[in-house]
């Protein structure tokens, strides 16, 4: 299934007073450790179960690795790392500094190959997808429908940008 995406109209002005529009996913659905252990199990030996627990394990790992100030690279994934985002004012001497300004985020990369004028060649996760532009069905109504969850390729359009 491709990326689906929405046009919105910015809420900002630009120096010429437009309203800009650009695109945002739209999310159709969520997938949970549970279902992502059951379809890692159907391409491996290992039963759900052992797949779950690998999952929880390596969050757990991650985690402990993360807390501790250390960046976690999954190969074929991507790079893992904590960062803080300051809130509200700074301070006006690095003595008054604390942690307490600020809020931590985990950031993520995905993992990527370079050419050899270090151009990006891949990127994982997100090489060769295809966006089309969302569209929601309607009723006889006129009342927009839900999100497109299974087959077929109703309420999608192809980008052609995409």
């Amino acid at each position: 299934m491709p990326v689906l995406y929405k046009t919105i109209q910015s809420t900002m002005k630009t120096k010429n007073s437009d309203k800009l529009y650009h695109p945002r996913t739209v999310y159709v659905g969520s997938v949970n450790t549970e279902k992502i252990a059951r379809e890692i199990a159907e391409y491996s030996s290992l039963s759900t179960g052992d797949v779950k627990n690998s999952i929880d394990n390596l969050v757990t790992v991650m985690t402990r690795h993360l807390q501790s100030s250390e960046v976690v690279t999954l190969d074929g994934l991507g790079t893992f790392r904590l960062a803080m985002k300051s809130r509200g004012k700074g301070a006006k001497t690095k003595e008054e500094v604390s942690a307490a300004q600020a809020s931590l985020q985990v950031h993520f990369s995905p993992a990527s190959t370079r050419n050899s004028d270090r151009t990006v060649a891949t990127r994982s996760l997100v090489t060769g997808v295809k966006c089309v532009l969302y569209k929601p069905e309607t009723t006889d109504s006129g009342n927009s429908g839900g999100g497109n969850s299974g087959g077929g390729d109703g309420g999608i359009e192809d980008d052609p940008l995409g």
